[in-house]
């Protein structure tokens, strides 16, 4: 296998060239457990830990690799061993807030070309849940697909299809059913040699059942769903990239209860294209949408030709946006104030020392 067979390319050798007179190794991350991982290059899989130094100059938990991510690395003689010394700029990164109060960012998947978005034509069929998806998949700079799953269980699966076109504007849409394997191969023009993809969805909506259909065996455990309330039991505790006998990638993830938005509102631009375009016909700037005259999204609702629910949708994710830009700019202040105020502490010691 080569370097470009795990996706390698011009833009990582470029930055790698620093690391080429030094005797160090280039190797992607295609597994992630609690800080352990495995790295792969042309000589193997390799075990792999981040050296102490590299530790200590880590700021947050997002500069530590993850699946999909491109390590240097310094290879330990004789042994299927490695040892992490830095992580190569990332060209597409699928994130989310870690959950809970704390304001930080959990990388999902690194570098990856496509995101496959699944849901479920069950009872995990939500709108509202795909346009998070997506503006989320739209701010990694990875190109998003959707895919319908248990068609064979919706008697509507077509007017489902027909819905999410309408609301995931320019975005591919197809319906499948993995337990039936129909609908499967669609998704080999996306997955060619040296791309990667990443499976994206709420538990239980049959990432691992399309992943095994694609590799043409069952490499990942299935349980099986339960028929109240259609909740997963999914077995996917880790991240992991996963080669295909076709020569592409695909990297699982488990599934994920909360997903929070991360970054700038860039996504919502994608996402909600139309009432952006709307918006510009608004008498005011700086229009909310809601209450103020003239205003061309709310003339929009009256005529019928916007959905309520999706302005509220909209509304209530840029709100998240603009929480987390808040919350970002307030750790950021906090942070320069402890870094001030040691400073003064030791200028202080300093001071005293000299008398």
């Amino acid at each position: 296998m080569q370097l470009s067979d795990l996706g390698w390319n011009s833009f990582f050798e470029q930055n790698f060239e620093k690391y080429k007179t030094q005797g160090l190794s280039a190797m992607r991350i295609i597994r992630e457990n609690r800080e352990k991982y495995i790295a792969c290059c042309e000589l193997g899989e390799f075990s792999c830990e981040i050296s102490g130094k590299y530790r200590f100059d880590t700021d947050s938990k997002s500069e530590f690799p993850a699946v999909g991510d491109w390590v240097v690395t310094s290879v330990i003689p004789n042994e299927m061993k490695a040892i992490i010394h830095a992580l190569l700029p990332r060209k597409s990164v699928f994130s989310r807030k870690v959950a809970g109060q704390i304001t930080d960012e959990q990388v999902i998947a690194a570098n990856i070309d496509i995101v496959f978005i699944i849901t479920g034509l069950d009872l995990n069929y939500n709108l509202r849940r795909i346009e998070r998806f997506l503006s989320i998949a739209w701010e990694s700079k990875a190109l998003p697909v959707i895919l319908l799953n248990k068609a064979d269980l919706c008697p509507e699966a077509e007017l489902r299809k027909t819905e999410v076109e309408s609301v995931a504007i320019g975005v591919d849409v197809y319906t499948l059913s993995a337990t039936q394997n129909i609908g499967i191969d669609i998704l080999n023009q996306y997955i060619q040699r040296g791309k990667t993809v990443a499976f994206l969805g709420s538990s239980g909506v049959g990432k691992s059942t399309i992943i095994n259909s694609l590799l043409g065996m069952e490499h990942l455990k299935m349980n099986e769903v339960s028929e109240l309330g259609s909740r997963g039991r999914h077995t996917t505790t880790y991240r992991e990239l996963i080669v295909l006998p076709s020569g592409g990638m695909v990297i699982d993830t488990p599934g994920m209860r909360e997903l929070q938005v991360w970054g700038d509102e860039e996504g919502l631009k994608y996402v909600f294209d139309d009432i952006e375009k709307l918006s510009l016909n608004c008498r005011y700037r700086n229009c909310s949408h809601e209450n103020e005259p003239g205003c061309a999204v709310q003339n929009a609702i009256s005529n019928g030709s916007l959905d309520p629910k999706r302005l509220e949708s909209f509304l209530k994710l840029k709100k998240e946006f603009k929480y987390l830009e808040n919350r970002q700019t307030m750790k950021a202040s906090a942070i320069e104030k402890a870094n001030w105020k040691t400073i003064s502490k030791l200028a202080k010691n300093i001071k005293k020392n000299k008398l």
